[in-house]
């Protein structure tokens, strides 16, 4: 329809990350039926800038579509539906409202905005979800498929931080638990959560920590070898970090000092790190 902008852009980038704020009222309403598609969608558009709840405006958005099936307010409508949804935190009705809209108009304006608007919905419940991290991987497979799908939409940049911060929290978990099996002297265990964050999360935050728990859980277990090489790996790194220095104190009261050894899973990282040799 001439005229009609998209979604996307009558949302704003402010639709990426809050909510929408202003006043709003208005008396008893007639039969939704005697409504246009254009008059319905106005309706809950007012709802979402005003004071009431996303589920009052979702009401409008589905009603759209339910009265005018085929008509341009029902796209638009669909893609306001699953907006709405996310906003009342009703993530897996917005997944799946979000996934028709990318099911019915795969080359739409707004199917990017979608496909964000699905990797957004399990990127807010992170936090909700304890130390099962499916939702997590969900997050970041979805992220992804925004940035290479759509990588010159205005989402794609967001999906790029979110994706990175959503990478942390995994490795953020990892070590979470393995502070858990540290503090109980359950070095093994330990141990193969820090391995974990330094092969496979090596751009986080977390790596220097981590190669710091290794150096003190291989002390414990009395394997020096490994502590000295986890130990060179992080003052490589890490030189400027307190955990090098707590690695460094804890080597020297031992006599010892951070050192490339023996032929440990360690010596493989230390020689692709810092010597280049990935072969």
């Amino acid at each position: 329809m001439a005229g009609v902008k998209s979604v996307a852009q009558v949302l704003g980038v402010a639709l990426l990350v809050s909510s929408l704020s202003a006043c709003g009222g208005g008396s008893k309403e007639p039969s939704l039926e005697t409504l246009t598609a254009e008059q319905i969608y106005k309706r809950g558009e007012v709802v979402l800038e005003g004071n009431g709840k996303a589920e009052d405006a979702i009401r409008y958005f589905q009603e759209v579509e339910r009265l005018y099936p085929y008509s341009e307010w029902s796209r638009r409508a669909l893609i306001m539906t699953a907006f709405s949804q996310h906003k009342a935190k009703e993530y897996e009705e917005a997944r799946s409202s979000a996934q028709r809209f990318l099911d019915t108009y795969p080359n739409d304006e707004d199917a990017a905005y979608a496909a964000y608007l699905m990797a957004l919905s399990y990127y807010d419940q992170i936090d909700e979800v304890g130390r099962d991290q499916g939702v997590t991987f969900q997050a970041l497979q979805s992220m992804r498929t925004v940035i290479e799908q759509y990588p010159d939409s205005d989402y794609s940049r967001s999906a790029m931080l979110k994706f990175d911060l959503a990478f942390d929290h995994l490795a953020g978990k990892e070590m979470e638990i393995g502070r858990y099996y540290l503090k109980r002297r359950n070095y093994a265990a330990a141990i193969n959560r820090f391995r974990v964050v330094v092969q496979d999360f090596q751009t986080t935050t977390h790596t220097a920590e981590a190669l710091h728990r290794l150096v003190e859980s291989y002390v414990g277990l009395g394997l020096m070898d490994e502590a000295q090489t986890a130990a060179a790996i992080l003052g490589f790194n890490y030189q400027s970090s307190p955990f090098y220095q707590d690695s460094f104190n804890l080597l020297k009261g031992r006599g010892l000092a951070p050192e490339a050894k023996g032929d440990s899973w360690l010596r493989t990282v230390y020689r692709q790190m810092i010597r280049g040799e990935w072969l």
